[in-house]
């Protein structure tokens, strides 16, 4: 037995090294890529330099934000559905789930439509976590305080439903073209145009929300046996799932704020990457987010490498890349349970 472990902690330690180097080298791919031909040793050199030169303007200013938000939103979308899977045991879970991204989305967009995001930078992010926030808090009151992971789920799809129609509502009676087109754009999900402001905003609340999930890891692996025998073990349950919602809703509630709605990526790396781990959750939690970050890194990298016009939108490529893998686990759960 000791040796099976042995085993599978040095396949884990693998597995986080090789996350690791891909997550540096779409780190460095998304640094590199662009409208303008800057090599990466000239990015590299350009993020050190304080001249005001063209190449230091846009490493500084425009690629290294992206490629910041690219692997901080990854990590946050990948460890947020890992978190979500392993809670309600289920592998079709996913971030959105508890309703965290429609009202973040709709708190964005309640920005564009008065006009608010014209203001300051930051209006636009501040009001998607201030949405986030607000969206969870009704969902927990729904729920109540004990309730169960199905009334929780019921709870979620309630509030997302809620604010995915007030969205649409915003969209329909939009008060200019140009504000219907602004919404529009946004919730396609892009990384196109993000400053460092952005980061310096919305970084600081991924980061505690992603800690705050990596802390449930172990009482995860205790609730893959089941609520009941978690608690003979002494998981305290409600606890872990606050952890939880606290966790998934300062993080994607960012990353939404920031980015936009970007589907799928909560869904398809832990997926991917749990038969590596041996399905265990507290090793799915760490390689999720690396997996998350490489995902969207290298999906942020393949807009740019595709679009010949318009800048195709990072959301769309997400879901055009995502639907399929979608349908697939449905049928393989489908044939699993005939």
């Amino acid at each position: 037995m000791n040796r099976l472990f042995q085993l599978a902690d040095a396949r884990f330690t693998v597995l986080l090294l090789c996350l690791s180097l891909a997550v540096v080298i779409g780190f460095l791919a998304s640094l590199s890529v662009g409208p303008v031909g800057i090599g990466t040793l000239a990015v590299l050199s350009s993020l050190f330099s304080d001249s005001s030169d063209v190449a230091v303007i846009i490493a500084q200013e425009i690629r290294l934000p992206r490629a910041l938000l690219g692997a901080a939103i990854g990590a946050t979308l990948g460890i947020s559905g890992a978190a979500m899977q392993g809670y309600v045991r289920n592998p079709l879970a996913e971030p959105g789930l508890i309703g965290v991204s429609a009202s973040a989305a709709l708190g964005a967009v309640l920005t564009i439509y008065f006009g608010l995001s014209t203001l300051y930078i930051w209006t636009l992010p501040l009001g998607g976590m201030v949405g986030a926030a607000i969206g969870v808090a009704i969902m927990v009151v729904i729920a109540g305080r004990g309730s169960s992971t199905l009334t929780l789920i019921l709870a979620g799809v309630a509030v997302s439903t809620l604010a995915g129609a007030l969205t649409s509502l915003a969209l329909n009676l939009a008060p200019n073209p140009f504000a219907a087109v602004e919404i529009i754009f946004w919730l396609l999900g892009s990384l196109a145009n993000r400053s460092m402001e952005h980061v310096w905003l919305a970084g600081p609340f991924m980061l505690i929300g992603i800690a705050l999930v990596l802390t449930v890891g172990k009482p995860l692996d205790a609730l893959s046996l089941g609520e009941d025998t978690a608690s003979t073990l002494g998981v305290n349950v409600r606890g872990v799932r606050m952890r939880i919602i606290v966790g998934v809703t300062m993080a994607v509630g960012a990353a939404t704020a920031v980015a936009g709605a970007i589907g799928f990526v909560g869904l398809v790396v832990p997926h991917l990457l749990r038969p590596l781990v041996g399905h265990r959750p507290s090793l799915l939690l760490p390689t999720s987010a690396l997996g998350g970050a490489v995902l969207l890194l290298f999906s942020d990298v393949a807009v740019r490498l595709l679009s010949f016009g318009p800048e195709l939108k990072l959301g769309v490529f997400t879901a055009l890349v995502g639907s399929p893998f979608f349908l697939w686990l449905v049928l393989k759960l489908r044939h699993q349970y005939l």
